[in-house]
């Protein structure tokens, strides 16, 4: 069996069809077929149960299905690595980040850049348990995010690196005027306060820091939302609903809303912003030197 057969098992396995495998692979059904054969004949077992003209993985295919992207992404991995002992640092970088941290990248982007133009970027937004899976499947190389990390795998899987201790604030409807009279609050404050979490199925950390806090302080906190999305927290807070609880630099991508924004200064509130890898696995040169960028500035 060859790297080659492991494809055209991916392939299939992803299309769940030989005919749109072979459309994928720009190939055509026959010889594909024929591959699925002889490997099925090779290991003994049959990778696929048959539907009508759809494929899905028997219990040995998933296993193979596991190994076989393993294989084929270290082969590609390998070939990089030797690729880039003769060239420079080029090829493009991709980069995931929660919406939280999107406002940390453009200035380390606009400085790698000037050092080292030939590489370009895909940057990508998700949650935090989305940019675990595309780290995983190497969709992506880099994570930006908030620590810990929360995923659906061992933290032990990654490696990471603190780049940004990031305080919080306090956002809140430009119309209830409190930053008028002060210009930082106290958390107990919050104790009669609405608030906007934000919260979602999966990823909690957030929320239950700020639950937390207040508890820390003799209340529970009225929280009269939970939504997932930063964007739209603030929508809600410019309509006045409530206020909400965000790290500071998230605010700079909001400069123009009605809101306002207060120091919180009776608590250590801080959020803890890092970039995370897969580790065990070779990253490439421009990912080590951004790296080495987000690090030292």
């Amino acid at each position: 069996m060859d790297i080659r057969q492991l494809r055209y098992f991916l392939a299939i396995a992803k299309e769940e069809q030989v005919t749109r495998a072979a459309r994928t692979l720009n190939m055509e059904q026959p010889p594909l077929s024929r591959q699925l054969k002889l490997m099925e004949e090779e290991l003994g077992v049959k990778l696929f149960d048959r539907v009508g003209r759809e494929l899905f993985l028997t219990k040995a295919g998933t296993v193979f299905e596991k190994r076989a992207k393993a294989l084929v992404q270290q082969l590609e991995e390998t070939v990089l690595e030797i690729k880039e002992i003769e060239q420079g640092i080029r090829g493009t970088l991709s980069i995931g980040s929660t919406f939280s941290c999107i406002s940390l990248l453009p200035i380390p982007i606009k400085k790698f850049r000037d050092e080292y133009p030939e590489v370009t970027f895909t940057i990508l937004e998700g949650d935090q348990y989305i940019l675990g899976e595309w780290i995983q499947s190497r969709v992506i190389e880099l994570g930006i995010t908030r620590l810990p990390l929360e995923s659906n795998y061992e933290a032990d899987t990654y490696s990471t690196l603190p780049i940004k201790s990031d305080p919080f604030v306090l956002v809140l409807p430009k119309q209830w005027d409190l930053s008028k009279s002060r210009q930082s609050i106290s958390i107990k404050d919050l104790a009669d306060m609405p608030l906007l979490s934000l919260k979602s199925d999966k990823v909690t950390k957030l929320h239950e820091k700020i639950v937390y806090e207040c508890r820390q302080f003799g209340f529970e906190p009225t929280i009269v939302c939970e939504c997932p999305s930063v964007a739209i927290l603030i929508s809600l807070v410019v309509a006045g609903i409530g206020a909400t609880i965000l790290p500071k630099s998230v605010m700079s991508s909001f400069p123009l809303l009605e809101i306002e924004m207060m120091d919180i200064d009776d608590t250590g509130f801080q959020y803890e912003v890092g970039v995370v890898w897969l580790q065990n696995r070779y990253l490439s040169k421009s990912a080590r030197h951004f790296i080495k960028l987000l690090q030292f500035s």
